[in-house]
């Protein structure tokens, strides 16, 4: 006997029905319906076993066990939808305090024989500090950006201030 037992309410098979008969929708949303059609175990279902089902299906035995659980542990919605990632698949590089990092760097004096900071010796000077192991110019550039930052002085929250006319 299965532990996770499907049984449909003829409201849930309908839908599921629907679902496959009409063909619209994403195909894991059709795959997740046609897997549970054959698996109901209740009057009206046909309560195939999970190696049949997962080969008419086209998928492996597993992700029929993982659908059926998730089906009587989290209901009839989630078990339509794909199952939610806990942690993406790699770690962001960029959180909240290294962006500051990296905003408070740029709003400092540029080094020694550079008029002003460029992507490349900001990324460079911010491996050196240990900030990053390795960051791009284009990270660099996507949080100046995101922060409304220029380093050309055009645009940034002083050179506004110096333009802004006297009253």
């Amino acid at each position: 006997m299965k532990k996770y037992r499907v049984e449909l309410t003829p409201e849930e098979r309908k839908r599921l029905e629907d679902i496959r008969r009409k063909g619209l929708g994403a195909a894991y949303r059709r795959t997740h319906a046609e897997i549970l059609l054959l698996a109901d175990q209740g009057p009206d279902g046909p309560a195939w076993i999970d190696e049949r089902i997962a080969e008419a299906v086209g998928v492996h035995k597993c992700t029929v066990e993982k659908l059926r659980q998730r089906l009587v542990e989290q209901g009839f919605e989630v078990a339509l939808e794909r199952k939610k990632r806990e942690t993406p698949p790699v770690p962001p590089k960029l959180t909240g305090d290294k962006e500051a990092r990296i905003i408070a760097l740029a709003c400092t004096k540029a080094p020694e024989g550079h008029s002003r900071w460029t992507l490349t010796l900001l990324a460079e000077k911010l491996v050196e500090l240990k900030v990053f192991d390795d960051i791009s110019t284009t990270s660099v550039a996507t949080v100046l950006k995101k922060m409304n930052f220029s380093l050309t002085g055009k645009g940034t929250i002083a050179s506004r201030r110096s333009r802004a006319p006297n009253s």
